[in-house]
């Protein structure tokens, strides 16, 4: 048995029997034991459940992450936006797949299905594309000021923000490439 030590010195197992449903050309089922999942193992299977339900949408996944007390954590973005209707549907869809597969055959987990907050980075290429035209805060990998800018374009390996410079507020426009950021947040302007 995997055991897993948590920052709080305990041990937590990480092992978990995963199961497949079976059916029968008759419409009946059987559960058959497969193989030990570990946690990220998990992740991965729920991805998979995840990914036929975005398909022909705007929809996509920017993380996925479980915590050792089954508590599974689904991070999803959307090109024209996310509501609340949409995630608590996905949610539904989501949570009865992953009872249908039982990866948790005592149905001890918790699924939350959310979209990144206001606060949290940019992860994804799609996520700097849909934010064009909004304030965004960088803080690079290396020494250095963060950078804050309006965002006028994105390529694949680099990001153009129009910045303000100097006393007279001069815009300048300043490439950054993906490599060099740290941490990129959207600056909400009240």
């Amino acid at each position: 048995m995997d055991m897993f030590e948590t920052e709080f010195g305990n041990s937590v197992n990480t092992s978990y029997i995963c199961y497949e449903i079976q059916r029968s050309k008759e419409g009946d089922t059987q559960v058959v034991p497969l193989l030990f999942l570990h946690m990220a193992d998990i992740l991965v299977v729920v991805e998979e459940l995840l990914k036929p339900l975005l398909e022909d949408t705007d929809i996509f996944i920017c993380s996925l992450k479980m915590k050792p007390v089954n508590n599974i954590k689904v991070f999803l973005d959307a090109d024209e936006g996310l509501s609340i209707e949409k995630i608590a549907k996905l949610n539904r869809r989501l949570n009865a797949l992953i009872e249908e597969t039982a990866i948790f055959p005592e149905g001890d987990y918790s699924l939350e299905v959310s979209s990144p907050g206001i606060d949290e980075p940019l992860i994804m290429l799609r996520q700097y594309k849909k934010n064009i035209g909004r304030k965004l805060l960088v803080t690079p990998n290396e020494e250095g000021p963060e950078v804050l800018g309006i965002i006028k374009e994105v390529t694949e390996d680099k990001l153009v923000l129009e910045v303000e410079v100097g006393k007279k507020k001069e815009k300048v426009m300043t490439e950054i490439p993906f490599t060099n950021i740290k941490k990129a947040v959207i600056q909400i302007i009240f």
